[in-house]
């Protein structure tokens, strides 16, 4: 089993896909339960796959200033967040509290962000995260590995250094750099006219980093390509800074290693939970209800959890 110091989640990239990925989903009383029932499940193939002493959900709190001074327009295109996902919440924050998670986030500043300062902060530790996004990229080393939700026998796939060259023909190093140039749609943010992951890939090839491209447009073979490396100059400056994750923050409750001390799982409390919720096939997955031992202190600091831990608004949600 790979080593895992420290495991944090990109909290609402994976609400949102278990929300997206099971449609129709309820019990018995009408209540919505695809977003409860996908992260339920994610939890515990967590738990059975990648056990860690370390870790923490971290969660998008308001809109990025910082990112929105650059680009007003920003992740202008993300719809507001559904009702039948706004529901859920409550029952999401109870099961990642009796799985022992805790949350933690910052406002004015994305969960990447927070992955970021994360993987920076403990240089001595092994870290794996848990997202989709292309642009935690970067953050890839022979320390810091990435884990996608993937249909294989862990359910995830492991993006390390090997597998993001295999992906993008870049290194991780490079990652910001050809964003920058092909631009990010699910952010809103537009690339180079025309240029495509091909041609980012082989450019960066040819000059290693997008401020030599830039520097040296002159020696661009391809005239046209020359020209709107020229014209866009400014646009490619700009996606460098609003693609870049910022790793400095400072004084934040994740930057201290006992505060991301996980708890183990509380079993009863989990089994109570689905039954509740009518999890039945989820039910099957666990363990055996006489086998449960009773462990008080850890519900005890579940139940604070449960009670102190906040699930910060959704980054561009109609939160009203």
């Amino acid at each position: 089993m790979p080593q895992t110091d420290i495991l944090l989640i990109d909290a609402y990239s994976q609400i949102f896909r278990c929300f997206y990925a099971i449609r129709s989903l309820s019990n018995s009383r009408g209540e919505p339960t695809n977003a409860v029932f996908g992260f339920t499940k994610l939890l515990l193939r967590i738990d059975k796959n990648y056990p860690s002493e370390y870790g923490a959900l971290l969660f998008d709190c308001g809109k990025p200033a910082f990112r929105l001074e650059i680009a007003p327009d920003y992740k202008a295109n993300r719809p507001p967040t559904p009702e039948d996902l706004k529901t859920q919440v409550p029952y999401l924050k109870e099961i990642a509290a009796a799985f022992g998670w805790q949350s933690f986030f910052q406002e004015g500043y994305e969960a990447d962000d927070l992955i970021a300062v994360a993987a920076a902060e403990f240089s001595d530790k092994c870290v794996k995260f848990i997202s989709s996004d292309k642009d935690l990229a970067q953050l890839i080393d022979e320390r810091v590995e990435m884990l996608i939700p993937a249909k294989t026998p862990t359910g995830f796939s492991i993006r390390g250094v090997q597998q993001v060259i295999e992906k993008f023909n870049v290194a991780p190093s490079q990652i910001v750099d050809y964003l920058a140039m092909i631009g990010d749609s699910s952010d809103n943010i537009p690339g180079l006219p025309g240029v495509g992951p091909k041609t980012a890939a082989k450019l960066l090839a040819e000059f290693d980093s997008l401020d030599k491209i830039i520097a040296s447009p002159e020696q661009i073979n391809n005239v046209k390509l020359r020209q709107k490396v020229i014209d866009n100059t400014e646009l490619l400056k700009k996606n460098v800074k609003l693609v870049t994750l910022k790793a400095d923050l400072a004084g934040t409750p994740w930057q201290n290693l006992n505060k991301l001390k996980r708890d183990k799982p509380d079993w009863s409390r989990i089994r109570d939970f689905c039954t509740r919720m009518e999890l039945k096939s989820i039910l099957k997955e666990l363990p055996p209800a006489d086998e449960l031992c009773s462990e008080p202190d850890v519900k005890e600091s579940s139940d604070k959890q449960a009670k102190d831990s906040k699930f910060a608004p959704d980054l561009f949600a109609d939160n009203d």
